[in-house]
């Protein structure tokens, strides 16, 4: 049986409210098939090619207008690292001990500058890394982080790996965490999953992040075979968001490589 079975197996006829501590299990078993060593290259393209739309601190008058990055459920906390190195003061939330312990560690390794997570512009500096021991649906996240909204929320392995019921309330807390003229990107996996093959990692589509964000909150349908049923919910202008970049990465892990799509949104208007 390899890992990936194993972990499906781990959450199997599982109650929802039982898996969040399943996951610091797993990280105490060193069971963590989902974990690369490394930030996806498809997020680093995005940050380098997608910066104007993204958004970026900036340096204004010798003074550094830090922007704010979240990735919750950061695992080991690769992200949170690399986000830095881009001038973001970055902070990753995770429910397991283990892997916030873990993050700490890796922090701590990185300490000075590394060919690995070079400071991208020496004008803004490194942002601050940050590891939280939060529950990202039931915690207050903004209290543990200053207060303001994000300016950047990365979301790769997160969604795929609650389960399929938490989704609506995922998608509502995305919306509320997000800053005005704040840019969600999304790095949409597992594509070429099956959604009714079971997981985490769940299956998922293109097509479902649209239904999710069209009214956050909002419960959406399902067809026989796991795809959500299209329909025609108008996009709720106050809370909901927009898609306003969809591509195929040319760089993705190689679990996803090929199938992987990155997606950026953000509030309508930058409300």
């Amino acid at each position: 049986m390899d890992d990936r079975e194993k972990l499906r197996q781990h959450f199997q006829n599982q109650p929802a409210e039982a898996h969040t501590g399943r996951w610091d299990a797993l990280w105490q078993q060193k069971l963590t098939p989902w974990d690369r060593a490394e930030p996806n290259p498809a997020l680093i393209d995005a940050l380098n090619e997608k910066r104007d739309l993204i958004g970026a601190s900036t340096e204004q008058s010798e003074i550094v207008q830090r922007k704010k990055a979240l990735i919750p459920g950061c695992g080991r906390g690769y992200d949170v690292l690399l986000l830095a190195s881009y001038g973001y003061d970055a902070y990753g939330a995770d429910v397991s001990q283990t892997a916030i312990d873990a993050c700490n560690e890796l922090n701590s390794e990185q300490a000075e500058d590394t060919a690995q997570y070079p400071i991208k512009d020496p004008s803004i500096g490194r942002g601050s890394r940050n590891f939280l021991l939060v529950d990202f649906f039931n915690d207050d996240l903004l209290s543990h982080t200053g207060g303001s909204k994000f300016d950047v929320i990365y979301d790769y392995t997160f969604l795929c790996a609650i389960p399929p019921q938490w989704r609506p309330k995922w998608s509502k807390k995305m919306s509320e965490l997000l800053a005005p003229g704040g840019s969600l990107i999304c790095l949409e996996f597992p594509l070429a999953k099956s959604p009714t093959a079971g997981g985490p990692p769940h299956g998922l589509s293109s097509e479902l992040y649209v239904q999710l964000f069209k009214q956050p909150g909002a419960e959406v349908e399902y067809a026989e075979d796991g795809h959500v049923k299209p329909n025609d919910i108008k996009l709720d202008e106050q809370n909901g968001l927009t898609r306003v970049a969809h591509w195929q990465p040319s760089r993705s892990h190689q679990v996803g490589q090929g199938t992987d799509k990155v997606s950026i949104w953000q509030h309508p208007g930058g409300k």
